[in-house]
């Protein structure tokens, strides 16, 4: 079932669905024909839709808006904020190509502090499916939440077969081993980018090392127990993501860890302080050092760093003694 598929499903399920844009309409494009006046298209005008959306809401209704990521986040923010958040509406927000997704578009369509800025509202929940199986799973559960919602859109083909249902606030983990209690990495990470944290975890483990990976899938509210087992269970932790360092899921992470009295080697890789190269996705992650082998030597070189550093500090401790 495709995301379009879902949808119309469920509005046809429940005439409380109404599905707006801002002349976005590349994954519901058969959709108008079909639902009628609750199909909405407000034209480029994405501040409109966001307040019209929270109008529907407080009568009822249960919209789902959808526009490129960095307009709604950035362009329309204060809307959400004050219209959306502060009064808690069921709103779904769908930002289009985030990311790196965004690809070719240069940095006024890169949505690259999106989860910094949606989980920055109090009461917005984060979403961020790595393929479309996982989107159309999560959809159901997001509705009857009826809570505001901010969705990173990706709906492409699985590149796994998922090892957990989707909950909202749960993890999944593909593991280094049905049995590995303790692991040497565990990488931490969310949408599309699961695909290359997986063909990282499959090199690093040719290589001998035992490297777990978590799909977080919800940000917020995030998994607090997978980011325990992440930093007790594990030498290294890595925070991958296409979004600014600063916000981010290392960001998420970092508060955790301080609150929690944690003190985990971390390795971000995300980026830092400046926006992506404009090209095709592929060499997009090439150049910016975002494929599973960039990222599994990147890995390498901090954990074969970390334990030359363990045998000098070992050396000298015995050297005092």
């Amino acid at each position: 079932m495709t995301y379009e598929e879902q949808l119309l499903a469920l509005a046809l399920s429940d005439e409380r669905i109404v599905v707006m844009t801002a002349e976005n309409r590349a994954a519901i494009r058969n959709l108008p024909e079909k639902l009628g006046d609750r199909f909405i298209d407000v034209g480029i005008a994405e501040m409109t839709m966001v307040g019209a959306a929270a109008g529907l809401a407080l009568r009822g209704r249960k919209p789902i808006i959808h526009a490129l990521g960095t307009f709604l986040t950035l362009r329309a923010f204060e809307f959400i904020r004050n219209d959306v958040g502060i009064a808690q509406l069921p709103v779904i927000i769908v930002g289009g190509v985030p990311g790196f997704l965004s690809e070719a578009n240069g940095p006024t369509h890169q949505a690259i502090e999106d989860i910094s800025l949606m989980r920055g509202i109090p009461g917005i929940n984060v979403f961020c499916p790595s393929d479309a199986e996982e989107l159309v799973e999560a959809l159901p559960d997001l509705f009857a939440s009826n809570a505001p919602w901010y969705i990173r859109y990706y709906a492409g083909a699985p590149v796994r077969e998922h090892v957990k249902q989707f909950e909202i606030g749960k993890a999944e983990v593909y593991r280094a081993s049905s049995h590995a209690e303790e692991v040497d990495v565990t990488i931490l990470t969310y949408g599309f980018l699961l695909g290359e944290a997986l063909q990282a975890q499959e090199m690093l483990q040719a290589g001998g090392m035992k490297v777990n990976v978590v799909n977080l899938r919800t940000l917020v509210p995030i998994d607090e127990e997978a980011l325990l087992q992440s930093a007790m269970r594990s030498q290294l932790v890595v925070t991958l993501e296409d979004h600014f360092k600063i916000g981010g899921l290392y960001s998420i992470a970092a508060e955790f860890f301080l609150r929690e009295g944690l003190l985990p080697e971390v390795l971000p890789i995300a980026l830092d302080g400046k926006w992506f190269k404009p090209t095709l996705l592929k060499d997009l992650l090439k150049h910016e050092g975002f494929t599973g082998p960039q990222i599994a030597e990147k890995i390498r070189q901090r954990f074969t760093e970390m334990q030359a550093n363990a045998e000098s500090n070992l050396g000298e401790y015995l050297s005092l003694n």
